[in-house]
């Protein structure tokens, strides 16, 4: 993934999502479920990998690393919380089956943190106040973004109150990828609103190239 731009990264709670944004030609989904267990979660996961395998969409998997394993998901996103219960041994289990790990990181503390786990990339947000998750950190700003990407040597991912109008900037800053949650699963049009991101991110990388 180092030398591979993530691109246009919706972050999703459900199969359903997943199926109706993968075969849109989105390179790279999360699937983020925080209200199911068992059974019911690993069959959202299972429907989501078996999406992304036929359109060839890169998904990772909030949180649940084991159930990434199983099911074969590209990768898992893991929030700082999440690292104090990761030991070395399922570090190894995951890089020796492949799995890539991202980290979401809101301060250079947490960034340094990040990078000891040798991770695919590092999350930073939120660029701009939203209203997803209560977030303790305040709004980072595009220029952050630059920051971030001149000090840690790893794909950068930039999240949090993003919208189409904000794909240059931030893309320019250095980004690898702009995760996006409400501006498309809360659109009126969500497959229209993924195709806008899309386009927007190929032109603008089409411009710069």
């Amino acid at each position: 993934m180092r030398g591979d731009p993530i691109g246009f990264y919706p972050i999703v709670e459900r199969a359903d999502w997943v199926a109706r944004l993968a075969p849109l030609g989105t390179p790279t989904i999360q699937l983020r479920i925080k209200d199911l267990s068992g059974e019911a979660l690993a069959t959202e996961v299972a429907a989501s990998v078996s999406t992304c395998a036929k359109t060839g969409t890169r998904l990772f998997v909030n949180d649940y690393w084991q159930l990434a394993l199983k099911f074969g998901a590209y990768g898992v996103h893991l929030g700082q919380e999440d690292l104090d219960h990761i030991s070395e041994a399922d570090l190894a289990t995951m890089r020796g089956r492949g799995l890539r790990l991202g980290v979401s990181t809101h301060s250079h503390d947490e960034a340094r943190r990040a990078m000891s786990f040798d991770p695919s990339y590092i999350a930073l947000g939120p660029i701009f106040p939203t209203t997803c998750k209560s977030m303790a950190f305040g709004p980072q700003g595009i220029a952050r973004i630059g920051e971030w990407r001149t000090t840690y040597d790893c794909p950068l991912v930039a999240i949090g109150g993003l919208r189409v109008e904000h794909a240059r900037a931030v893309l320019e800053q250095g980004a690898s990828g702009i995760a996006v949650i409400s501006d498309v699963t809360g659109a009126k049009d969500p497959e229209k609103q993924a195709i806008r991101w899309i386009q927007e991110i190929r032109e603008i990388r089409a411009t710069r190239s």
